[in-house]
């Protein structure tokens, strides 16, 4: 280390040997990469927060282990109970609902949303536009009331005008005059059926005529 401490001079006899003896140092790379403590640290406190940090690291990777160890045999406990990746979305969406309605911003703005909603329900423009709005509810109201009254009427007059037709018709065929237009019609209708018949049987029996000796139209 003396050789540190000597005039760098490059007509000195001794030029040559700070190289020589710099190069015969052993280089510590952790020495190296620790230019100096911190401010306010000693290097006794730096060694020890080093440490620590060390140790600290270690846990890190050793949980991450065995946090992979848990996943995986919840994967296999869930993959036995039949529970399927939607199954544990909807379980973190509700999980996750729930804390934000535990959450301080969403009581907050509940809170703030209630006091807006009274503000609003409180002021003039609000209570006239409920008025408004029912005054037209309740004459729509009554406007469908009394079409429904007219409907009710009309279905009970034509239900009426039913039934006093289906009574009327038993009277009507009981009266004298339906029954002499009956009979006329009954008698026309025999005299037709009649004449359709004796002309059917004229045509389809020859026979008849040959027995019966033809007529002599001649002038004696």
């Amino acid at each position: 280390m003396e050789s540190a401490n000597q005039d760098i001079n490059l007509n000195s006899p001794n030029k040559g040997l700070l190289s020589d003896a710099m190069t015969d140092v052993p280089v510590d790379s952790a020495a190296a990469a620790r230019t100096s403590a911190p401010e306010g640290l000693t290097l006794a406190e730096e060694e020890e927060l080093r440490s620590e940090l060390a140790k600290v690291e270690e846990e890190i990777g050793t949980l991450r282990q065995v946090l992979a160890a848990k996943e995986r045999h919840c994967g296999e406990l869930k993959r036995k109970l039949g529970l399927t990746p939607l199954d544990g979305l909807k379980q973190n969406l509700s999980k996750s609902w729930h804390d934000v309605q535990v959450s301080n911003a969403y009581v907050k703005t509940s809170e703030k949303l209630g006091e807006w909603n009274d503000k609003v329900t409180q002021s003039d423009f609000y209570k006239k536009t409920q008025e408004t709005l029912s005054q037209a509810g309740q004459k729509t109201s009554a406007a469908l009331s009394n079409v429904g009254s007219a409907i009710s009427r009309k279905l009970g007059d034509m239900s009426s005008y039913s039934i006093r037709h289906s009574i009327s018709m038993p009277a009507m065929r009981n009266s004298a005059t339906f029954k002499s237009f009956e009979d006329r019609v009954g008698t026309i209708k025999s005299r037709v059926v009649g004449s359709r018949e004796n002309s059917t049987e004229g045509l389809h029996s020859p026979s008849g005529a040959g027995d019966k000796p033809p007529q002599d139209n001649a002038p004696f």
